[in-house]
């Protein structure tokens, strides 16, 4: 019997598989058992003819493959080449545990890059599963996966030169490396990267400097957002120019993107530039939370990123509802009968959303027809939870004819880099926005002082826990973009002035 080792993809995760090639005494056949999925099973026929474009002859015995566990549901083509490899090597004496193999097979012996390749060995790479392998993958492949650090990487374009150059053991082996060639910032020696590209400026919105503020505040600290207004002050302007003052991102945020991608049948760009999702108000529960034939859903692509939710109150409500786990766990579970699939939904929260179904309730020049049940019932859409999950709420106005630009992208983008620097020298592993109730303790501390105002306001707005803690975080934010290292009286002020009146 001959062993390869290869691997599946569980969810997102990925799962070692031993490939066990044998020959037994029978009826010529070639079977492959161990729950293996159709692109599995349909690997025979492009084996065979694979191995006969380099003249292997197949003995007259029974073929049988093992994919081992074979409690392991197995998907994907990557299975080809290692099977293959098997097959040839069967009675070669020739030891491969060294080596984990992936890749497709043309019928005529090449070798081809598949979208599993990737975030298969991403995973393993980042459990430290691969430290004493050696990858063995297609040249297709090769451009992808050499972004992964610390890699040792052997590659082919052919089957046949695969199987002489392990037979001969004349075969070079890479030692990945990747340098991203986009600006960074060099923190407590480690490198984030960014792109300065403004395709939608805040220079291109007149006056709402509440509004673009508040925007600042939640892009450096990675805070949910609600703005609320009539319709064309500038709301989805200020959602969409979000994205381009993100934070910086680190190595394992670009891949852990590039990982997303693959998963979802797009290739990687390798850019530092956080997802934007902006999913209809129309989108089924399944597209937004996931889970349908075990797909992401928006929550899950917009991980370290913007989930933009325009028009929030024409989104059903149990849609809605269900967003309370990724906006308080950063995780969402999805239980089938026979499967569990953990997504991570690390993401800011931006929803806009008009003050009445009409949306002249705060016009100063048009007439609002709506009813207060009508008022009532529009905005019951949003409840109470998940109103309290949202950090920062904006009442914006209309737009005066004197208005006019104050601040660019570029410049809110240097206060962002600004915080950001603050946060990771206090070596937080989050941001502002996601800190947990203990690191909320470590970092957003008050002296005497502001703790009474804090406790005044407990008492005046009937605060809960989480609207506490939520304001803390902001309070720290905006103390970072003043480059200050204590939290003063004017940043716990401001921070409460974002709080939304019940």
């Amino acid at each position: 019997m001959k062993t390869i080792k290869c691997a599946t993809l569980e969810n997102v995760d990925a799962k070692f598989v031993d490939v066990e090639v044998s020959f037994v005494r029978a009826l010529p056949s070639f079977s492959i058992v161990g729950l293996a999925q159709t692109s599995i099973q349909e690997s025979r026929e492009r084996i065979k003819s694979a191995l006969s474009a380099i003249e292997f002859k197949f003995p007259p015995q029974k073929l049988v493959i093992n994919l081992s566990p074979s409690d392991i549901k197995k998907s994907g083509t990557q299975f080809d080449f290692p099977m293959a490899l098997g097959i040839a090597l069967y009675k070669e004496d020739i030891l491969l545990e060294e080596f984990i193999i992936f890749g497709e097979l043309g019928l005529d012996g090449t070798l081809k890059d598949t979208n599993n390749i990737f975030p298969i060995v991403l995973s393993l790479a980042q459990k430290q599963l691969l430290e004493d392998k050696i990858v063995i993958i297609p040249t297709d492949s090769f451009s992808k996966i050499s972004k992964i650090p610390n890699l040792k990487i052997i590659h082919f374009s052919n089957l046949k030169d695969a199987i002489e150059s392990i037979k001969s053991k004349e075969y070079e082996v890479i030692k990945s490396g990747y340098e991203i060639e986009y600006n960074f910032l060099q923190i407590e020696g480690k490198k984030y990267y960014f792109i300065e590209s403004f395709e939608e400026d805040f220079w291109e919105i007149k006056g709402q400097e509440r509004a673009k503020r508040a925007s600042l505040i939640a892009s450096a600290g990675f805070h949910n957002i609600l703005f609320e207004g009539s319709p064309g002050c500038g709301k989805s302007m200020c959602a969409k120019r979000m994205k381009y003052i993100l934070p910086p991102m680190s190595l394992e945020e670009i891949l852990q993107k590039a990982k997303i991608d693959a998963l979802n049948a797009k290739e990687p760009d390798f850019k530092p530039q956080r997802s934007f999702r902006s999913p209809h108000a129309s989108s089924s529960k399944a597209s937004i939370l996931g889970g349908a034939n075990r797909s992401m859903g928006e929550v899950a692509l917009a991980h370290n990123g913007i989930f933009f939710a325009d028009e929030a109150t024409y989104f059903p409500k149990n849609i809605l509802e269900s967003l309370r786990e990724p906006l308080q766990d950063y995780q969402i579970l999805i239980s089938r009968a026979h499967d569990k699939i953990r997504y991570d939904t690390k993401f800011i929260f931006v929803a806009a959303i008009n003050p009445c179904p009409c949306g002249n309730l705060f016009s100063k020049t048009k007439e609002c027809h709506c009813s207060e049940l009508e008022i009532k019932r529009y905005k019951s859409k949003l409840s109470a939870p998940i109103l309290d999950r949202i950090e920062l709420y904006v009442q914006m106005e209309e737009i005066e004819i004197d208005d006019q630009p104050t601040i660019t992208s570029k410049e809110m983008f240097e206060l962002v880099k600004r915080a950001f620097i603050m946060q990771k020298k206090r070596k937080q592993s989050e941001f502002n926005g996601k800190l947990s109730d203990r690191e909320i303790s470590k970092y957003c501390i008050l002296d005497k002082e502001n703790q009474n105002i804090l406790n005044n306001a407990i008492i005046r707005f009937e605060l809960s826990q989480r609207a506490i803690n939520n304001i803390l975080k902001v309070a720290r934010t905006i103390a970072d973009l003043d480059e200050s290292e204590q939290i003063g009286k004017k940043h716990l002020l401001e921070a409460l002035s974002y709080r939304m009146k019940k």
